[in-house]
Formats: C-alpha cells, structure tokens, sequence
C-alpha cells in the first residue's frame, strides 16, 4: 500500500504505508506513511478534526483530489481538483451490513465517483466534520434543506469524523482538534488539585427504533478508563428493541479521563437514554421510577431514581437527539448541567423536564462522591392519539393517523 504526496516545489512521491487500524463496520481506517511526512525539515499542514456536529444550514467546503480516469486511477497523471461549497441539510442514520447504525451527515453538494474518503470541512471553523461516503438515495432528505437554492434529490452523505476520532482514541494516535471557547479549553491549572471527572470529546446519539412503537428508557453504570475509552459497561435497566441500537452508538463515545491531581484517572459515570413516547396526548405515563442499586458496591456512577419525559412542544416539527451532560453531587444534587448537543425547539423542554430528575449519588471507594451522568433525550415527531375511530370487534383505536388507526387496543 502506497500514497501519493505532493511536494511545495510541485514533485511527486510514493511513500510506504501500512494499515495501523481499521473499524469495517464504519468504513474507517489509519494508515501510517513511511517516511513519516510530519517529522524532519518539512513543513506539513494538517487539519483539526471536529468534536461536535455543525448545525443544519452551516456552509461546508468538500476538497477532492480524484484520477483524471477512474479506469487508470493507479497513474502519476495530473489529478483532477473539485472544491465545492454547500450547507448541511440534516443528519440521518444507515443501517450497516452488520445491523449496526451509523450517523451521516447530508450536504447540499452532488458526488461524483471518485470523491470518496474526500474530507467534509466547516468553512467557519476548517475542522474537518466529516469523510465522503457518498451519495444520499433516499427522499427522506428533502424536508430538511434549509437553503432556498434548488437541491439535488441525491444530496452528499459523509461519515461523520466522529467514528474516526472513535479509532485514534481507542488506539492511542495522537490527533488535533479546536477546542478553545468550549468546556474542554479548561485551563489544566484550574484542575491540578483534587478530583475532576471525565469530559465528553465525542459523542453520538442511537436512532429512535422505527419499529417501537411507545418510549422507553436505557440505564448504564460504565467506567471511563485513563485513556478515555469507555468500558465496563453495565446495563441497569434495559429495554427492548432500545438496547441494540444504544450500546452500537456508546461504543463509539470517547472522553477526556477524569483526573485526581492533575494524573489521568479511571472513574465511573452513568448513562441515561430516553426515547420519549411519540405521542400527543401521551397514552402512558411520563413520570418513571426506579430502586437504588448498587448499594453493595464500593465504585458506582450516580443514576436516576425518578424521570421525567418532556413535553414536546405544539409549535414543533423537530425530531432527533438533545444531550445534556450533568454533574450530581455526593448528596445526589444536579450541580451543573451543559448542553453537549443542541436541537433547536426540543432543548428547552428537554432541559426543563431533566432538572426535575432525582439522582442516586455515586459512590468511589466506598464513600458518596460526585459523578457525572450523561442523558440522551432522543424524539420522534408525534403521532395524534386519538379514540374517535369506530370500534371494531370490541376494540377502539388508540392511536389514528390520517384516518387510518395505527394501534388498536381494548376498552
């Protein structure tokens, strides 16, 4: 295996490369060039990777180096440059030949063969958001366009970094991001003394089921290593068809590690994934209890005892995934909340109806100790419950959608 690099003077080489690491099921690999480009007398640019997702109508700039001929892509002939610019239309899920989901980022530009592996770059930030995967075949991407310009019915689907930023974390390859103006720019000074837990770098939300039909909820007590990586995973409380969909998307999380005196340190945190029901009105309750567990155990993340879902809000036609990241305190108070990932019109009644969660401290060491929970809220746009459908061998319709029933249950 071999890649080609281009010198300032305009010269060509060959360089050596070998495959380092490699995750199929996302289409992401971390080839290792010999010569090392970035080490001696040269001057080598490179680009951020961004560790969180632009929001739709941001502009974009995909820059494509692709062979004049793709029957002769193996020659030294002059490549051909595309530089486009589009916007980010939506963010969707595709289903890999594994039965695992992957999120993509749709774009306002078309790709053409040869694109692919192409970087996907935030024009207001040049990090790098993304890898050309392809085209977007399916119309489910039309409704989401933000631009008044005319769109291609095949919009540009791009792998978001994050599952590469998943691979350099989980074998330890150095990697650059832009991290100044976030929580993650805290001063390492302000952390030297005392405990400070562990800082999301990437995350990713699991879809909601299109076969579940009401909500339901997913309770992780995991250990964030010294590395970052997420591991000892234990599932609390578990619902199907929910779980599949959520331990493919947390397997992919990485963090910055906790630290005790400045030393990176294992700690503990706990998961919450909440599929609130899509319904309007609600046809079961929004309020969810649990019993304390873990009592037994010297180290434990703080979990929820009572949950409330949010109200989804009239005026709104939004669907998708708000992520919060809380700190609860040794006595089981939330100390602080931070938006991780924003849904506009879905954020606010999320954060409202979070606040009023009641928490299990964490335990470390054997002694109550502040933890930090990690809460997906994800939502689909609701259908009308509804029971003026005319009953039908005793039955009456739950839920109806154009007339026609969707769920029928019994008086």
């Amino acid at each position: 295996l071999h890649v080609l690099v281009e010198l300032p003077s305009g010269q060509r080489r060959l360089l050596k490369a070998e495959v380092v690491a490699t995750d199929w099921e996302h289409d992401v690999a971390v080839l290792r060039a010999t010569p090392n480009p970035f080490e001696g007398g040269y001057r080598v640019a490179f680009l951020p990777l961004a560790t969180d997702r632009l929001s739709p109508g941001k502009s974009v700039v995909s820059v494509s180096l692709r062979p004049s001929s793709l029957e002769e892509a193996y020659t030294f002939d002059e490549p051909l440059v595309d530089r486009s610019q589009g916007q980010v239309l939506s963010y969707q899920y595709t289903r890999t030949p594994n039965g695992r989901e992957i999120e993509l980022l749709l774009y306002s530009q078309r790709v053409i063969p040869g694109q692919s592996g192409s970087p996907v770059i935030s024009e207001e930030s040049g990090e790098v958001e993304g890898f050309i995967e392809g085209r977007w075949l399916h119309p489910t991407a039309i409704p989401f366009v933000t631009t008044s310009e005319q769109v291609d019915p095949s919009p540009g689907a791009a792998v978001r970094i994050h599952y590469a930023i998943s691979l350099l974390q989980q074998n330890g390859i150095p990697w650059h991001a832009t991290l100044e103006g976030t929580k993650l720019a805290e001063s390492p000074v302000e952390k030297a003394k005392g405990f400070s837990g562990p800082t999301p770098l990437s995350l990713v939300a699991a879809p909601f089921p299109p076969q579940a039909l009401f909500g339901g909820e997913i309770l992780f007590d995991a250990k964030v290593d010294a590395r970052g990586q997420l591991t000892d995973v234990r599932v609390v409380q578990s619902q199907s068809p929910f779980l599949e969909e959520v331990l493919g998307a947390v397997e992919t999380w990485s963090f910055l590690p906790a630290r005790q005196d400045g030393r990176p340190v294992a700690s503990r945190i706990g998961i919450v994934f909440q599929f609130a029901q899509p319904f309007l009105p609600k046809l079961t309750a929004r309020v969810h209890e649990y019993k304390e567990t873990g009592t037994d155990t010297k180290d434990r993340a703080a979990l929820p005892l009572f949950t409330l879902e949010p109200e989804y809000p009239p005026t709104s036609i939004g669907e998708g995934s708000v992520i919060l990241n809380e700190l609860v305190d040794r006595e089981g108070h939330v100390t602080s909340m931070h938006v991780v990932r924003d849904l506009e019109s879905l954020t606010a009644p999320t954060v409202a109806a979070v606040k009023q969660w009641k928490f299990a401290a964490g335990r470390r060491a054997g002694e109550g100790a502040e933890s930090d929970v990690i809460v997906v809220v994800t939502f689909r746009r609701p259908a009308v419950a509804s029971r003026t459908l005319r009953p039908a061998n005793g039955r009456s319709c739950g839920v109806s959608m154009r007339g026609h029933c969707l769920f029928w249950q019994r008086p």
